[in-house]
């Protein structure tokens, strides 16, 4: 994926959250809904996620250096993981917070304004509808035959699947709000704004817990896709006389693949012969899977033994 793809679908988040969460604190300060706070602050946390994933790509870009030979790639990844801390923690705990604070103290929304809670969470839903069409839009160039959930936990890009998670995760807290308040104003009961703020809370920390993990399985380091693997193979095998005795790859970046491989030769080839097949090998596996920008090949000759063995030697 390119990461051009996922930064549109930010900016998008971003714009939106940043309008919707000036009107969710105009409508919580003429309401004092919890609801509306929760949603304001939710609406706070996830413009400062898209922040911190924008400035995740612009760091990963950085060049190589001497203490970071490969470069900055997973700086992105590790943006993603902060952003799911701060998802859980300034958004879905502080729900929490406010909707026990509300129980606690319950009261219905009165006076004149009581409409502005309605108005604004209709509209940040056709705005978060939109933002999330834009998501998905861009999600569908890379997507190919997989499902959401399988692109979600599969894709080695994280702006994508945050962006997701986090738009749906919108659209379902404004339902939730708008289900609280209307109860409230129905039967004058706080306790159901209380309630729409609990689950709001509780959609929040739950969708941290599922970053959080995704993110944490990419920072240990994910190898390629399964196609990406069948294609490496196919072209390092392209050559009659080439074998993998064992290969191995891993994600430096969304965009940068490690390949290391001990593949077979014959007996007889000289050292210039051997260089020049690898570096053949090498155009085609960069060939096959762009992605794949560090590439190590060890020749060796093939053996049942060695090639039963996962482990490098």
């Amino acid at each position: 994926m390119s990461a051009s793809g996922g930064n549109k679908a930010v900016v998008a988040a971003l714009s939106a959250n940043l309008a919707i969460a000036a009107l969710k604190f105009i409508a919580f300060a003429l309401t004092r809904s919890s609801s509306m706070l929760a949603e304001a602050i939710h609406s706070v946390a996830d413009s400062g996620n898209q922040v911190l994933l924008l400035l995740g790509g612009k760091r990963s870009r950085r060049q190589a250096s001497p203490e970071h030979p490969f470069g900055y790639g997973r700086e992105r990844y590790i943006y993603a993981f902060i952003v799911s801390i701060v998802l859980f923690s300034v958004g879905g705990l502080f729900a929490l917070y406010e909707a026990y604070h509300k129980y606690q103290d319950p009261h219905p929304i009165e006076g004149k304004w009581w409409w502005v809670p309605l108005a604004v969470l209709v509209g940040a839903m056709i705005a978060e509808g939109s933002s999330l069409r834009t998501a998905v839009r861009e999600s569908n160039h890379t997507r190919g035959k997989q499902g959401w959930v399988q692109f979600v936990r599969t894709a080695k890009a994280p702006e994508l699947p945050v962006v997701l998670l986090e738009d749906f995760g919108a659209l379902l807290g404004l339902l939730f709000a708008l289900f609280g308040v209307s109860m409230t104003l129905v039967t004058g009961n706080g306790v159901w704004d209380a309630f729409g703020t609990a689950m709001i809370g509780i959609l929040l920390v739950a969708i941290a817990a599922v970053l959080a993990v995704e993110t944490k399985s990419l920072l240990l380091g994910e190898s390629a896709t399964q196609a990406d693997v069948r294609r490496i193979e196919e072209a390092i095998q392209a050559d009659p006389d080439t074998r993998i005795i064992h290969l191995k790859t891993m994600h430096l970046g969304p965009e940068e693949l490690l390949v290391a491989a001990k593949i077979a030769i014959p007996k007889c080839e000289t050292g210039q012969e051997i260089a020049d097949g690898i570096n053949a090998a090498e155009e085609r596996i960069r060939a096959a899977v762009p992605v794949a920008r560090s590439i190590y090949l060890e020749p060796d000759v093939f053996s049942a033994k060695k090639a039963g063995d996962p482990a490098p030697r």
